[in-house]
């Protein structure tokens, strides 16, 4: 988000039109009572009108939360803005956009698995895409009627970070495409996701032949 005076400029992954090109929208919040968005899709286009901020959400309490304070402090600026106050990335900007190893997508905040590697492909909207997640549970997904229009936004359902949204203009076999601002996620390789299955078996063998709970 760039700040202009009094006046927030925001780039978002918006796609309101399944399987037609996805947009890219500037959003200004102007003080007082009435606001509006202008700005053009890749074919050109423009467009214009008043918008509401704000999203029909549902408060619920996570599995895992932490403080503020905390995230603040371990989170850089763009991930805070992303995961903690659902803001968007600006379009082609993020790390793991062009991002093309093997392995495994991680929410940012908390760790939790919720994209493989192999189902990551170029959307060309600018951000990272993929047209699965890694397990049904992984995300929560619910309705966002934000700037005046209906999206589904998709969140971790561990500690409820924003990832981004979903849209249904995905490649087969699901026909999805989960576009998801890379400051949400981190990445773990897959060798070393092996190397760490490996090191816990090894501890696990070593510590008897007891059972153990998770």
């Amino acid at each position: 988000m760039t700040i202009h005076g009094d006046v927030r400029v925001l780039s978002c992954c918006l796609d309101p039109e399944p399987g037609g090109p996805a947009w890219t929208r500037s959003l200004e919040d102007q003080p007082g009572p009435g606001a509006w968005r202008t700005g053009t899709n890749r074919t050109n286009r423009s467009f214009t009108g008043a918008f509401t901020a704000g999203a029909c959400l549902t408060k619920r309490k996570w599995p895992v939360s932490f403080p503020p304070e905390e995230l603040k402090k371990r989170l850089t600026p763009i991930q805070y803005h992303v995961t903690q106050e659902r803001g968007t990335e600006s379009a082609f900007t993020g790390g793991l956009t062009r991002h093309q190893d093997e392995g495994t997508y991680t929410c940012v905040v908390c760790g939790a698995p919720l994209f493989s590697s192999s189902s990551k492909f170029d959307s060309g909207s600018g951000w990272p895409s993929f047209f699965d997640i890694l397990k049904e549970e992984s995300i929560v997904q619910s309705d966002d009627f934000s700037y005046g229009m209906h999206r589904v936004e998709t969140t971790c359902s561990q500690c409820g970070a924003h990832l981004g949204h979903t849209f249904d203009d995905g490649p087969k076999p699901t026909g999805k495409r989960y576009c998801i601002n890379s400051a949400s996620l981190a990445f773990q390789p897959k060798d070393a996701a092996s190397s760490s299955a490996a090191e816990g078996g090894a501890a696990s063998s070593s510590g008897g032949g007891g059972k153990t709970e998770l």
